[in-house]
């Protein structure tokens, strides 16, 4: 855990002395928006859009100007801010990862609406709580079927404009979550598949081998079947994961396995209790993928 907070510390101090670049995403469609490519698009489109079909590959349907300019002003776009996104069917915990990520418990001033049903019904933007940091939060509405193509959901809602898209997952994948990993590996968007509630899963497991709170008087009989539980949710989970991966024939991707407690714990008290698994390393992961895409030291940008 020492080496993951050395480097969450440093890349922190990186981003808070950088200047924010353009969003890469943004920049290819603009390009391939221009006059000039839409001459060759003009020509090729559909010859190429009927030779994908045939091979049973789904197109690549750029958005136009306008979309672009739509899905902006819905995310209240701002160039100097990198936008992570939280998607997930209703009640995988998306509310609650948002603000564990931004060291809020949900019953804090300013943390992001949560409850048994799903309350988020419209995009949710969130400023991290470190101002320093140039990071908005968005907590996107959870969806379990599509009653359109992946490709059309993914422009409809507008994830193009995301910087990273952190895909929440349950049990087994929804066609939601393939429609988003499929589009931003299409259009170049980071990904981290991350499933919470660890500390809600893991008991139920122990329950389900005989574990009996009533009657444990016996530490070290509750360590052994927590540590078989722990690792069995571990195994099974990475096992589904890829599983479902391999049938939507995506390449192999690291799920996160996160407890919101302890993700919480690791924002504010940099600190990690026992019952850790993936938060500290998701965290990292983060900071990582904003400093390469989009993070410019400042004097590079001012020799620039």
């Amino acid at each position: 855990m020492g080496q993951f907070l050395a480097k969450i510390l440093a890349d922190l101090k990186i981003i808070q002395n950088s200047h924010t670049t353009n969003n890469p995403t943004l920049e290819a469609i603009a390009t391939a928006n221009s006059e000039e490519d839409k001459v060759k698009t003009t020509q090729q489109t559909q010859r190429e859009a009927e030779e994908r079909l045939r091979k049973g590959v789904q197109p690549v349907v750029l958005p136009t100007t306008e979309e672009v300019a739509v899905a902006k002003a819905k995310v209240q776009y701002q160039d100097n801010l990198f936008r992570f996104a939280v998607a997930g069917v209703a009640g995988s915990g998306k509310s609650s990862l948002v603000n564990a990520i931004r060291g809020l418990r949900n019953s804090d001033t300013g943390a992001t609406p949560t409850g048994v049903v799903e309350t988020t019904v419209t995009v949710g933007r969130y400023r991290d709580s470190n101002r320093r940091l140039p990071f908005v939060w968005y907590d996107i509405p959870g969806a379990g079927t599509l009653n359109q193509p992946g490709w059309q959901y993914f422009n409809n809602q507008g994830l193009f404009v995301f910087d990273c898209i952190i895909v929440l997952v349950g049990d087994r994948f929804t066609q939601t979550d393939l429609a988003i990993l499929e589009n931003c590996r299409r259009f170049q968007i980071p990904t981290y598949i991350v499933r919470s509630k660890a500390d809600f899963h893991i008991p139920n497991l122990m329950n389900d081998t005989g574990y009996d709170s009533d009657d444990d008087d016996d530490e070290s009989q509750y360590e052994t079947m927590y540590n078989a539980a722990r690792e069995r949710y571990i195994s099974d989970t990475q096992a589904t994961v890829q599983q479902n991966l391999g049938d939507a024939k995506l390449p192999v991707q690291k799920v996160y396995l996160v407890s919101n407690k302890v993700l919480l714990s690791a924002v504010k008290k940099r600190m990690l209790p026992k019952a850790a698994l993936d938060e500290m390393e998701l965290l990292k992961d983060l900071l990582e993928e904003a400093c390469a895409r989009r993070c410019v030291a400042t004097e590079d940008k001012a020799e620039a």
